[in-house]
């Protein structure tokens, strides 16, 4: 370690890997390792390719000194590009989700950046996603260069080149598995390439979302649009595929819940000491749902990628995790209503379909309202009330494609949620909520006359 670092870039690395106790004792016969990437001045490990990608683009001839650095983000890889335009004196700016924390955005704001902030719910190519604003800044703003950390093979290098040779190096060659949530994917991959170049018997094994592609596209070959939903896990799960995802590194992907990673998020900091952020409760739920994988000859290594701070107004949150049904609470949930009848499997409409279409399915099965759908994912809902106000405003709509008049999507929640919390959710402008059931991969729509039935 050096003794006096000449700039904060200088302290990005070098992070320390801690042995997993309580939370896997009596479970996980393996040892259990995290590399707790927090340290990195930025708090995540996006430091680490923040500095390889700038670093390679100045290199290349792509960013001059006083341009304009521009990326999509949830947060951390901001934080990172930001600190380094910092020291270097770049401009920032950043396109992210409204689902991203307040912290992330505060966050990135602390250090000049410019932040721009973007629908969730909308395809990748859709102009007023956080991927297509960033691109067109890029093409307009002089001087400028994005980083695309989700394409930049730099970001694979970069772990490759560093992160891949500590884990080796701390575990003096142990390791026989490394268990990572995917995102951008350049972790898994550069990491997973280097540990396997050093033993091929290494097992890489990546936790994936519900709501994401990455699980079915490496098991089948196929890119399902119909696996894509909104989810609330931050950091990994894609609805498209990056150049960073190496899927022939890639053994296995796991699923993991949005309430499972939520709540072991907490536990890590109430049992281990640890605060770190969702998708490490994400990774470690996934490392339990995998204990029968393990012996007691293994080294399980684990990355926790960013810091707890960043999901103080979500997580660690007790109102948060009450409003998404997190925290366990006895009484009815949403399974009761299912098992009980009471509520129907997703019916829904295609978007470009006329309005027509959607009052007759809505009349034939008397639906006081229906989700729609593009190829399948759930962008938008119609209830009876504002079709009423349309057709007696212009009966020529029913001609008209149903995305011209359609409402904002329905929340989804996860299966297990009590009933009390459904009735909180279903509002006048969201009459009704999409429960998923992801065992059986299917979905379910609860109304509000089907939460009186059993208040």
């Amino acid at each position: 370690m050096k003794k006096i670092c000449d700039t904060i870039l200088d302290t990005v690395g070098g992070t320390p890997m801690v042995r997993i106790h309580r939370i896997t004792r009596g479970i996980v016969s393996a040892e259990v390792l995290v590399k707790l990437e927090t340290f990195n001045p930025g708090n995540s490990i996006k430091d680490r390719i923040a500095v390889k990608m700038i670093g390679d683009a100045e290199r290349a001839g792509l960013l001059a000194p006083g341009g304009t650095i521009i990326e999509g983000t949830s947060g951390n890889t901001g934080m990172g590009l930001a600190i380094v335009a910092v020291v270097k004196g770049y401009r920032c700016i950043f396109t992210t989700t409204d689902k991203q924390s307040k912290e992330k955005i505060d966050a990135l704001k602390a250090f000049g950046a410019e932040v721009i902030i973007c629908p969730t719910n909308v395809d990748p190519e859709d102009p007023r996603s956080y991927y297509s604003v960033s691109s067109r800044l890029a093409k307009e703003i002089p001087g400028s260069w994005k980083a695309n950390q989700y394409d930049n093979l730099s970001n694979t290098a970069a772990h490759y080149e560093q992160t891949g040779p500590e884990i080796w190096d701390q575990t003096d060659g142990h390791v026989t598995h490394l268990v990572i949530g995917v995102g951008t994917g350049g972790t898994i991959s550069g990491v997973g390439r280097y540990l396997k170049q050093r033993n091929p018997a290494i097992k890489v094994w990546g936790i994936d979302t519900y709501g994401s592609v990455f699980k079915k596209y490496k098991e089948t070959g196929i890119f399902d649009k119909h696996e894509i939903y909104p989810y609330i896990t931050e950091g990994i799960g894609e609805d498209f595929l990056p150049k960073n995802v190496d899927f022939g590194i890639i053994d296995h992907f796991e699923k993991v819940t949005d309430k499972d990673a939520a709540a072991m998020t907490r536990r890590i900091a109430r049992e281990e000491g640890i605060f770190a952020g969702n998708s490490a409760g994400s990774a470690m739920a996934g490392v339990l749902q995998l204990r029968e994988h393990f012996t007691e000859d293994d080294v399980v290594v684990v990355i926790f990628h960013d810091h707890g701070s960043r999901y103080l107004g979500k997580m660690f949150n007790d109102d948060w995790m009450r409003g998404k049904g997190f925290l366990e609470k006895t009484g009815m949930a949403a399974r009761d209503l299912v098992a009980l009848g009471l509520s129907t499997e997703l019916l829904s409409v295609e978007c470009n379909e006329p309005v027509a279409d959607a009052l007759r399915i809505m009349s034939e099965h008397d639906f006081s309202q229906i989700s729609i759908t593009n190829n399948q994912r759930v962008i938008g809902s119609l209830n009876e009330t504002h079709l009423y106000e349309e057709l007696i405003r212009n009966p020529d709509v029913k001609s008209q494609p149903i995305e011209s008049i359609m409402q904002p999507a329905f929340p989804f929640v996860d299966i297990s949620t009590p009933v009390d919390v459904l009735a909180t959710m279903i509002t006048p402008q969201s009459p009704a909520v999409l429960v998923r059931d992801f065992k059986s991969d299917k979905t379910f729509i609860i109304t509000r006359s089907d939460v009186i039935r059993v208040l």
